[in-house]
């Protein structure tokens, strides 16, 4: 069953993620619609990376339902506003993260599985870098290469008949 969101106690809430989200519909004048705090409210509830896709159906199991469009124009409203970030890793279909802490992604070329590491070492590093001309507010970095379990089952399937452990 739909449950609407009390849009004026949503907005007015002391949680400061969600005044930074009021905050800038207010300085841009835009209202304040249930389907945007919807939206944004699911997208605080996911860990990790997420597609349209992905997002649409947990509204849907939500019993929200909004168009896709809707969709798409509040991702655009939160990447503006500097609360999500567009990943687009090579060979898949665009997806999304909550920005946080500056963190590197892992992505396996076999399977398609990405993995956030924070590296602190690597976080000084750039934030200590500085560029001429350009002022950096963030970076992101993507790994390519093999995870574990796809190199062991790679490896297994290379091996010889008789050199296979017996179960």
């Amino acid at each position: 069953m739909r449950t609407d969101p009390n849009i004026e106690e949503f907005a007015s809430s002391n949680s400061p993620i969600v005044r930074k989200f009021s905050d800038y519909l207010d300085a841009r004048g835009m209202r304040k619609t249930a389907e945007r705090y919807a939206i944004f409210n699911r997208i605080q509830s996911i860990n990790g990376h997420f597609t349209i896709e992905e997002l649409q159906h947990m509204l849907d199991e939500d019993g929200f339902r909004v168009s896709r469009s809707t969709i798409y124009n509040t991702i655009e409203l939160l990447m503006e506003a500097k609360m999500l970030r567009r990943h687009v890793f090579e060979g898949m279909q665009a997806q999304y993260e909550r920005i946080s802490l500056p963190h590197t992604h892992l992505i396996c070329t076999t399977c398609g599985k990405v993995k956030e590491v924070r590296d602190t070492n690597f976080a000084a590093f750039m934030n200590a870098r500085r560029f001429n001309a350009f002022n950096a507010d963030h970076y992101c970095l993507y790994v390519y290469g093999t995870c574990s379990t796809c190199a062991r089952k790679s490896k297994r399937a290379r091996e010889p008949q008789g050199n296979k452990r017996r179960q």
